[in-house]
């Protein structure tokens, strides 16, 4: 992706099931479970850019003695801070005496994260800033073990306002509005009531204090806690969790929106967000890795015992199709190959662009994470190239000669490396004019690779904002002096926030919809947006159920192709020589390449929850009345 956008955060759970003997013996080390840890959050780094953190909970400890650690970081580097500063206790115990490293007992009682249950946080923050207080696991204190709560999620919750309203209502006074809070809360106040009810109950029959404390631990029902807790979450969620006695549960939303995946074998339960880096950490293969079901939460009790239990009715599954597009890591088996159809099936429209001439189109890829649509769009192509090679040789009739099959079979397609990005080069300037002269070298480019006859194809991920197109990309790209530029987008026409964890959280940010906006003016059509506000305002106070996403008038009016010609003219910069195509996805051709991810809302308008038609229709209201801020 070009355009510089925030995303998915990331989550890693690991639960060793035996004792920590057992991995010393086999493993030769204590810090199996660390190591395992750490693989899985370096694996996931490219869903924590702003801070991480991971939490360690021990099992049996005596009272006094701390049973949770937990360290966050929001440095440069924050996955290295962190497990440096794990690692260096460690250091410290080898350098005094090694063989205390072997000693499972006395690191148990003197060691922080030694414990048998972790998880793991990477920040990918959408909004707000990004103070270590920000960073997760959170953590919910209390004298009672079974009282202390952990959490950590990929999450965005679009009905904050009323969850917070829902605390107050209980007698809670929330420190902040936000959607961690909220959550956090929300789950402890009736993990607060799950050991009250068993308190009472056990004490009506005559159990003594101490007997009640093991007996809330083993009975805890956390399937109802959180039945209860999550019955008015509106949003995209996988949501985890460790009670201070050892119980887990990873949560899901009940559309499936997002990720979640687990492993479990006789020495360790393993969740995280991506599938391959349990593959990687654990050289596990890909059909013991399962996903985590909508609506449901894997739990897993402090005995040991992992259940999957339905928490909210599931919806139709709907999982973003943007992870398999963009945010997940390609090494993923099935989403390298939805990313290479993806560039397949956008083929038909770039064909059409350069007027099928194959011989004079030089083919390319920017940025670096478009590389595999780039292959899939370069398989399509070389079959439409065949189809020509087969076409020219049946016209040399019976008796073609060596030399005519020759000049056939060397047709290729044409790809370069065209730009290459300068990882030395910072923007260091903050002055408009001077700061955009810089982004325009921030890519080196191949000299001599396309002639002034060429089409020059450039496939990107997707194309959101378009400003990295227009004040850097195509100025660069026009420096080899082409025919005409054309940019393809491997995922359609992005017109409508995600209110779900993205960071598309303004209307007048998307180039789909400045295009839109533009089309309807150019065409006397302004009384739309003017319907079309008037609509959302008269909406605005209804229950979220009931809200209609109004904000797709804007693009009734007109075909994708007309948008995208809309969209090409707003982003050829001035003085440029090539001329531009921007060509999109379509609808179709992603649902083809993603079958089994139907989540579409960013394109499509069709929001699988209520409050994403409220939030949208929220978005266009505060840009029809010029108020720069989110609309969630």
């Amino acid at each position: 992706m070009s355009d510089a956008i925030k995303h998915e955060c990331g989550i890693a759970l690991v639960r060793l099931l035996k004792p920590l003997d057992y991995y010393i013996e086999k493993y030769g080390t204590a810090t199996y479970g660390l190591d395992k840890m750490y693989l899985l959050m370096e694996k996931q780094h490219n869903r924590g850019q702003d801070g991480a953190g991971i939490a360690n909970i021990k099992f049996d400890v005596a009272p006094g003695e701390r049973y949770i650690s937990r360290y966050r970081s929001n440095d440069q580097q924050p996955i290295k801070d962190i497990f440096g500063k794990i690692n260096n206790k460690f250091q410290e115990v080898y350098d005094t005496d090694p063989a205390l490293m072997k000693d499972s007992a006395w690191l148990k009682k003197n060691v922080a994260f030694t414990g048998e249950l972790s998880l793991g946080h990477l920040r990918y923050g959408t909004f707000g800033g990004n103070s270590i207080e920000q960073c997760h696991p959170f953590l919910r204190q209390n004298n009672w073990m079974t009282k202390n709560l952990v959490v950590a999620g990929n999450f965005n919750l679009t009905n904050v306002d009323e969850l917070f309203d829902i605390l107050v209502e209980i007698g809670q006074h929330p420190k902040q509005k936000a959607d961690t809070v909220t959550v956090m809360e929300k789950i402890g106040h009736f993990l607060d009531e799950g050991n009250q009810a068993l308190y009472d109950k056990f004490k009506a029959e005559g159990y003594s204090r101490q007997e009640i404390s093991k007996l809330i631990a083993k009975n805890l029902d956390l399937q109802k806690i959180l039945q209860n807790s999550a019955v008015d979450w509106d949003g995209g969620y996988a949501m985890a969790g460790l009670l201070g006695h050892g119980d887990a549960f990873v949560l899901r939303d009940p559309s499936g929106i997002r990720p979640a995946f687990y492993y479990q074998d006789d020495e360790v339960v393993v969740v995280t967000s991506e599938r391959p880096v349990i593959q990687t950490a654990f050289n596990v293969p890909i059909d013991s890795i399962k996903e985590i079901d909508p609506g449901h939460a894997l739990i897993i009790k402090k005995d040991g015992e992992v259940s999957m239990k339905q928490v909210r009715e599931p919806y139709e599954k709907t999982s973003c199709s943007f992870e398999r597009i963009y945010f997940s890591r390609g090494s993923d088996r099935d989403i390298y190959k939805e990313r290479k159809q993806l560039g397949k099936n956008v083929v038909p429209q770039v064909l059409k662009s350069i007027d099928s001439d194959l011989k004079n189109s030089v083919f390319s890829f920017i940025p670096n994470t478009a590389e595999t649509s780039f292959y899939g769009m370069m398989k399509g192509m070389q079959e439409v190239l065949n189809g020509i090679k087969l076409d020219k040789i049946k016209a040399l009739g019976d008796n073609p000669t060596d030399e005519q099959l020759q000049e056939i079979l060397a047709l290729r397609n044409r790809m370069e490396k065209i730009a290459i990005k300068d990882a030395k080069l910072r923007t260091f300037i903050t002055q408009d004019d001077s700061r955009d002269d810089l982004v325009a070298h921030v890519y080196d480019i191949t000299y001599g690779s396309v002639y002034p006859t060429d089409n020059l194809v450039i496939i990107d991920d997707s194309i959101v904002r378009g400003t990295t197109l227009k004040k850097s990309i195509l100025r660069i790209l026009d420096r080899l002096n082409p025919k005409k530029i054309v940019v393809v987008s491997s995922a359609p026409q992005i017109r409508y926030l995600d209110c779900y964890g993205i960071d598309m959280a303004k209307m007048g940010d998307f180039i789909a919809f400045q295009a839109a906006i533009a089309l309807l003016k150019d065409q006397g059509k302004e009384h739309i947006i003017e319907e079309t506000y008037q609509k959302c305002k008269a909406q605005e106070n209804l229950p979220k159920e009931q809200i209609n996403n109004n904000v797709k008038d804007i693009y009734a009016p007109f075909t994708a192709e007309e948008i995208s010609k809309k969209i090409s003219e707003l982003l050829t910069p001035k003085n440029i020589n090539a001329e531009i195509d921007i060509v999109y996805q379509s609808i179709e051709g992603l649902h083809a390449a993603c079958p089994d991810h139907k989540g579409d809302w960013y394109f499509t308008g069709n929001y699988p929850t209520p409050g994403g038609n409220q939030v949208i229709n929220r978005a266009f209201i505060y840009y029809v009345e010029g108020i720069d801020k989110r609309a969630y």
